[in-house]
């Protein structure tokens, strides 16, 4: 069965594309609109947020970055995308890691909020540079989120550190130029970025 993606290519629907490169999955591109189609009535049956990645696989509907990513890894096994036995921990640990504290600490230094010291206990994240520095410290002495293997948790984690290190969300420190010059070596991650770049360059 046809695999539909929704998507816009000016949207985090980058980081499901390329995990469908990676997969090998066939797929049905379906662009939204932010101010039309995205917040239509047949779009929001998908997605009620009105948000952008979402895909419908055998009838199942999976929206979230980070949810399509293992999503994918686990319905398409041939990938081998899937963590090992011994790498779920890794796995897991660090693709929750970037959906979570990483993703809320960009997001709120990005609209200038800093959570004050005596509010670090309430906020999930503690504080952005911590959540940097235990980042750092991860890819100094890995260089994939499971060790020495490329799985699809480092779709979603070189997302992140690609985008950051461009845009200057994060520091471009040396742990993550690498990490992201690797991630964007990949011929899935160039390929998916060839379509939604002619997307961009077409709508521009």
């Amino acid at each position: 069965m046809t695999l539909k993606f929704y998507t816009n290519p000016m949207s985090r629907g980058q980081i499901a594309r390329w995990a469908l490169h990676e997969a090998g999955a066939e797929y049905e591109q379906v662009l939204l609109d932010y101010a039309t189609s995205m917040k239509a009535e047949e779009y929001l049956k998908i997605n009620p947020v009105g948000k952008v990645p979402a895909i419908v696989h055998d009838g199942n509907v999976v929206t979230e970055g980070a949810a399509i990513c293992a999503y994918l890894a686990d319905s398409f096994p041939e990938a081998r995308l899937a963590p090992k036995a011994d790498e779920r921990a890794n796995y897991y640990r660090w693709l929750f890691y970037a959906a979570g504290p990483l993703e809320a600490a960009i997001t709120n230094r990005s609209m200038g909020f800093e959570v004050a010291p005596d509010k670090e206990m309430t906020a999930g994240y503690g504080n952005y540079d911590r959540v940097v520095d235990v980042l750092d410290g991860k890819f100094q002495t890995d260089d994939y989120v499971c060790g020495s293997r490329f799985t699809m948790a480092d779709v979603y984690v070189g997302a992140q550190l690609v985008w950051g290190t461009q845009f200057g969300t994060l520091p471009s420190r040396d742990s993550f130029v690498a990490y992201a010059k690797r991630m964007t070596e990949r011929d899935a991650h160039r390929s998916a970025k060839a379509i939604d770049d002619k997307l961009i360059a077409e709508d521009g």
